[in-house]
């Protein structure tokens, strides 16, 4: 069988599933979510010895230790990948909500419900996390799920995606709720690409050449997220230990995810005090900072940056820095080189802070706060199956609500239109 023809049964089998889940019982939904959940963690050895081919194969093709972080699966996160599926039994089902019911003057009564997207497809790199966080979601949403992730990560895949799969069944939910392509081939994605007749949006996640790809070439709608080149800006009247602490947290907790920080922009009333300070904590824990001719002077250990830094989202322990004379200087270079996922600002000055959240154009703005708090979790939505950074049709993180959409629904007794 060809990899088109088997991505065409999968399509297919979804399609199927789809149109049984769009009418199941929350009950149901979240006792197969509970399923998934103890079948995880009931399985961690297997799921880390599937891993660990990752990991081992990842370290022979030269990964960076962030990448191999982000590849790596160990109790504790299996254990939270396990609560991310029963925080979302906890929340509210928002198929089949009404959120809206007028009456017209002819009678007729129209509401808003919210539904199903229907056939999920999700194009995912290294990250094997991603694999239960995207079931869970678009099973409790009703949406059936076909999954691609990266060569990186097959054997993770496979097992995770093996284990939701039978959960399902045993929870009584259809057959293809849940797949997994196979195949790491790269025909595997152009298949997708056309597979408009099955899938009803395509989700890619990942850097910035697998998005590009997706959005230039697919021929089915695309839910556009992931890659943040996110800032940090240090206001003049920013207080210090703040700063430093908020900027090495959303640099070094975990660099290859993407809502850490890749550049750092400091009003140049604050650099020469503030900057001798971030290098030496950076360099005690292995960071390398790029800066600009001002940073240099400053601290002239840095590594010079090139125009090509403020454009990089690193996922590395790298961080770009510059300085700039103004507040206006910063909000200019965050419009030039945003991605549009997560912007900060540390700051004491209230004028500036509301300027801030009004003037810089992303999904998440923050006032002094780490920029690593953008996830699904974090803002109390459960898992999330990635950051939109467009606007349409959501934008932020995605969880429960934004993987459905809406349906007009009208009663009537009898009326025709003349």
């Amino acid at each position: 069988m060809s990899i088109r023809e088997e991505i065409l049964g999968q399509a297919n089998k979804a399609k199927k599933a789809a149109r049984k889940l769009a009418n199941v019982s929350t009950e149901l939904k979240d006792r197969a979510l509970e399923k998934i959940a103890e079948r995880l963690v009931n399985s961690m050895d297997l799921i880390i010895s599937e891993n660990k081919k990752d990991l081992e194969a990842g370290k022979r093709n030269g990964l960076s230790r962030a990448m191999l972080d982000r590849l790596e699966l160990n109790p504790d996160r299996i254990k939270g990948m396990a609560e991310g599926l029963r925080e979302l039994v906890k929340l509210k089902d928002p198929v089949g909500d009404v959120s809206q019911m007028w009456k017209r003057p002819n009678g007729l009564q129209i509401g808003k419900m919210h539904v199903p997207l229907g056939v999920i497809g999700i194009i995912y790199e290294s990250r094997p996390n991603v694999t239960i966080d995207a079931a869970g979601l678009c099973l409790k949403a009703g949406n059936a799920v076909i999954l691609r992730g990266g060569s990186e990560a097959i054997n993770s895949n496979k097992v995770l995606t093996k284990i939701a799969a039978e959960a399902l069944i045993d929870a009584g939910l259809p057959e293809g709720s849940v797949q997994l392509i196979q195949t790491t081939d790269r025909e595997a994605v152009s298949v997708l690409f056309e597979l408009n007749d099955y899938l009803d949006v395509l989700i890619p996640r990942g850097g910035a050449g697998l998005i590009n790809r997706v959005v230039n070439e697919s021929k089915v709608p695309v839910i556009q997220t992931g890659v943040g080149n996110c800032h940090i800006y240090v206001d003049s009247s920013a207080e210090l230990q703040m700063a430093l602490d908020i900027v090495f947290n959303a640099k070094t907790s975990r660099p290859a995810v993407c809502n850490a920080a890749e550049t750092l922009l400091v009003h140049k009333d604050k650099a020469k005090e503030f900057l001798p300070k971030l290098y030496r904590l950076f360099n005690e824990n292995n960071v390398e900072l790029r800066g600009c001719q001002k940073a240099l002077e400053i601290v002239p250990e840095l590594k010079e940056a090139e125009e090509s830094d403020w454009s990089t989202e690193y996922l590395d322990y790298i961080l770009a820095v510059r300085v700039v004379d103004s507040f206006e200087e910063a909000l200019d270079h965050i419009s030039t080189y945003s991605t549009m996922h997560s912007e900060a600002i540390i700051t004491n000055d209230y004028t500036r802070s509301q300027r801030f959240l009004q003037e810089v154009d992303a999904a998440t703005v923050y006032v002094n706060a780490s920029t690593r708090f953008t996830d699904g979790n974090q803002f109390g939505l459960g898992a999330e199956i990635g950051i939109s950074n467009q606007k349409l049709h959501t934008r932020g993180p995605m969880g429960l609500n934004e993987l459905t959409t809406i349906k007009y629904i009208v009663y009537g007794q009898g009326q025709i239109r003349e």
